[in-house]
């Protein structure tokens, strides 16, 4: 059964699946996946406290290898929907334009590789292989009881995925421009001054948090974590608040906080970075004989799927369509690229993102028909060259 990837991707987009809500959304890719003869799993997982989340696997063929598809149906709040130009969750293709909240992250990649799966098994089949969707509806939420925990139960099933494609949208301004072939890990820390309280004319009777606050900010500041690497830009260490809650103008604080934010290169794991900032910071403490404290939450390690017959079958597949080589890239944030490559080489490549996460979210429909080209190509190339692939696993271990 054909589909047509510009007006699925208006129907996902008309369902309103702000995380966690899964809004219709699963519902409607389970039903054309299950159309397509895929087996599906819905997939619910939750935590105490927390909001159920659901997600969906689906897979066709049994062989291996498996070439999977990952992405999220879950879309960020329209905010005020009066500002749109048409309704955000009206999913309208107007003037060869796609509007909604979701278009470019990601309900039109996700529409687009349904799309090439069902052009490629009408005309293949799956004898050579195996295709798969991991579909969350907790990426762009907390992310704990998404991915991660799909990916889990794939390992208590034994279903093995071999190579992975994610729909985030990777180009800056052009279809074709950029794949991600990895992403630069994160890590939060929060830095604690205490000090003591006092009247602002007695500074002898109080210790001001302040300033040693300030000293390990300035240390913090100072270091020059590295010059980048082969693929990756120089990580950084960004402050991003300073916090002392004081609304007296007669009263030395007790404590005081400070939260920063380190994006890393491969020359780093998130514990080595914690290690150097404590380092740090004590010894900042230990000159002023302050109390400074740090913890610390890794949100992602880095990570690179280095340029081999993968990437190189993705990159050829993108310039047959496209007529372009794309540039090999690690910019941007976080995505749930960062658990799956525990699993499988994995890399990205979806829309344009000039507008995700904006009023007037859209994209060119030629955009997601041309996207559907190139996953088709990168489809029909993947299991033409079964083999190599093989030959690839075999030498990871």
């Amino acid at each position: 059964m054909p589909i047509d990837p510009v007006a699925f991707a208006a129907e996902l987009i008309r369902c309103p699946s702000v995380t966690p809500a899964e809004g219709g959304a699963l519902d409607l890719l389970e039903e054309r996946l299950t159309a397509l003869g895929f087996t599906c799993h819905r997939l619910p997982f939750e935590e105490p406290g927390e909001d159920r989340v659901d997600n969906l696997y689906a897979r066709i063929g049994t062989a291996a290898p498996n070439l999977c598809f990952a992405g999220h149906t879950d879309v960020v709040p329209p905010g005020n929907a009066s500002e749109w130009q048409v309704g955000p969750f009206e999913g309208t293709v107007k003037d060869g334009v796609i509007w909604g909240r979701g278009a470019a992250d990601m309900k039109g990649s996700i529409a687009a590789f349904a799309a090439a799966a069902a052009a490629y098994i009408k005309a293949q089949g799956t004898e050579a292989g195996s295709i798969s969707f991991l579909i969350t509806g907790d990426e762009e939420g907390p992310a704990v009881n998404g991915t991660v925990k799909m990916l889990d139960w794939l390992d208590r099933h034994n279903e093995q995925i071999d190579h992975c494609v994610v729909g985030e949208p990777t180009n800056p301004h052009e279809l074709g421009e950029m794949i991600k072939i990895g992403r630069r890990g994160s890590v939060n820390m929060v830095i604690t001054a205490q000090g003591k309280q006092g009247h602002v004319a007695y500074p002898h009777l109080a210790d001001n948090p302040v300033p040693h606050l300030v000293a390990a900010l300035a240390a913090l500041d100072a270091l020059e974590l590295d010059q980048g690497t082969e693929h990756f830009q120089p990580s950084n260490l960004e402050i991003t608040t300073v916090d002392v809650a004081n609304e007296a103008t007669n009263v030395i604080p007790a404590t005081a906080r400070a939260r920063i934010n380190i994006r890393f290169n491969d020359r780093h794991t998130g514990q080595s970075l914690i290690d150097l900032v404590k380092n740090t910071v004590s010894a900042v403490a230990a000159k002023r004989d302050a109390t400074l404290t740090v913890s610390a939450k890794i949100s992602g390690e880095s990570f690179v799927t280095q340029p081999g017959p993968f990437v190189d079958l993705v990159a050829r597949s993108v310039e047959y369509v496209l007529g372009r080589a794309p540039e090999l890239s690690t910019t941007g944030g976080t995505s749930d690229a960062r658990f799956i490559k525990n699993h499988c080489p994995v890399l990205e490549f979806g829309l344009v993102g000039e507008t995700m996460h904006k009023v007037d979210e859209r994209v060119p429909a030629q955009d997601v028909e041309q996207l559907t080209a190139i996953y088709h190509r990168l489809i029909d190339g993947y299991f033409a060259e079964a083999a190599a692939f093989a030959a690839e696993k075999q030498s990871r271990g």
